[in-house]
């Protein structure tokens, strides 16, 4: 049975990664991420122009985490400390036991495989803490790592939805994947027998 409670998110921990909840000392990790043109093309919020934006980005998020609400929280590199981009529930059905997920990553981390791993991590809440049945993303067609990410994550493509997204003064196809419980733990089950 669903549940949830995100007010009270634990931290997780992957191999090189901590997602954990944001604060206000992540202010000027997230405007380098944020500030770039590059990374904002193709989600749904505008690029950071201040550390002003940035920090009211994290108070908006700090509100999100009292309500228990969904929103996003840090990818932090272990090495560095350093956060390196966000991910999080862009919004989540308790009646159908399903969420959306959503993340962005800075520039200069792309290619290294720290979003599938940071993914891998939150499908692994989904589906073991929370009790998801269904966990789904979208991506913009003119995006296709986007989609490698979720599919290297154990996402499968389900179709395109023809200009579903108005984002940056265009309407926009995007791809939807999604992962089922029933998948996730079969895949699991999977890895625990491999060699």
């Amino acid at each position: 049975m669903f549940r949830a409670d995100l007010a009270n998110f634990t931290p997780l921990e992957t191999e090189r990664l901590l997602i954990r909840p944001l604060t206000l000392a992540d202010a000027q990790d997230i405007y380098q991420i944020s500030s770039d043109d590059a990374v904002s093309r193709y989600v749904l919020w505008d690029t950071h122009r201040s550390i002003a934006d940035s920090r009211a980005f994290i108070k908006q998020t700090l509100r999100q985490y009292r309500m228990g609400e969904p929103s996003s929280w840090a990818i932090q590199s272990k090495e560095t400390g350093r956060v390196i981009g966000t991910i999080g529930f862009v919004s989540i059905s308790r009646e159908h036991a399903c969420a959306e997920v959503g993340y962005s990553l800075g520039r200069p981390h792309w290619n290294r495989g720290y979003a599938t791993e940071a993914l891998r991590s939150l499908i692994a809440y989904g589906m073991e803490t929370m009790h998801l049945n269904r966990i789904e993303a979208l991506y913009d067609l003119n995006n296709p790592a986007s989609g490698r990410v979720m599919q290297k994550a154990g996402m499968l493509r389900e179709g395109i939805l023809r200009q579903k997204v108005y984002n940056k003064g265009h309407y926009v196809d995007v791809c939807i994947c999604s992962i089922l419980s029933r998948e996730y733990r079969t895949r699991k089950a999977q890895r625990a027998v491999a060699p």
